[in-house]
């Protein structure tokens, strides 16, 4: 195969990764409309990524936040977007750079994203579980029965992140 000059996996991984930010934008300034809301899946330990401790010790590799009812102070930048939620009817503000996020989806209106490499895919698939309240985060987990504990999530090797890949969305569409 011929090599890529132009590097079209990172342009597209760019092009998506704006997607996401567009989408948080218009909710940033006109708030969630209709059945809209979102599930953000990112790596902790990816840098600039600020969130508390104790979800960082709980969520040591990977974590998916829910934004739909309770929601704060969304403010979208370029490069991260920051928003406060509540974890255990406690409030924490979370910012997170748009290159951290592993998935995008939009349940509402059957639309995701999956931002990955060759180790993130080999990894379990983040599933969102209900706590005290409204849904905010998610774990890793074998399958999607909210009853199981949660897996152990492989350890990300120390490199840095590589350009995603594009997915097909056949998964999110009815059929």
């Amino acid at each position: 195969m011929a090599k890529d000059f132009i590097g079209y996996k990172a342009l597209t991984d760019a092009a998506l990764r704006g997607v996401v930010r567009d989408a948080l934008r218009r909710a940033e300034k006109q708030g969630l409309v209709g059945s809209h809301h979102f599930y953000l899946t990112f790596l902790t330990k990816f840098p600039g990524v600020e969130i508390p401790d104790f979800l960082r010790e709980q969520y040591p590799e990977e974590m998916t936040i829910i934004i739909q009812h309770q929601f704060w102070g969304l403010k979208v930048t370029e490069d991260t977007f920051e928003v406060t939620l509540s974890f255990k009817k406690l409030p924490a503000t979370l910012t997170i750079p748009f290159q951290a996020l592993t998935a995008f989806a939009d349940p509402g209106v059957q639309f995701g994203l999956q931002f990955k490499d060759g180790e993130q895919a080999k990894g379990p698939k983040p599933v969102p579980v209900q706590g005290d309240g409204p849904v905010h985060a998610a774990i890793p987990v074998k399958t999607q029965n909210k009853a199981e504990k949660p897996a152990e999530t492989p350890p990300a090797a120390d490199k840095p992140a590589t350009p995603a890949e594009v997915v097909s969305l056949d998964a999110f569409r009815k059929k």
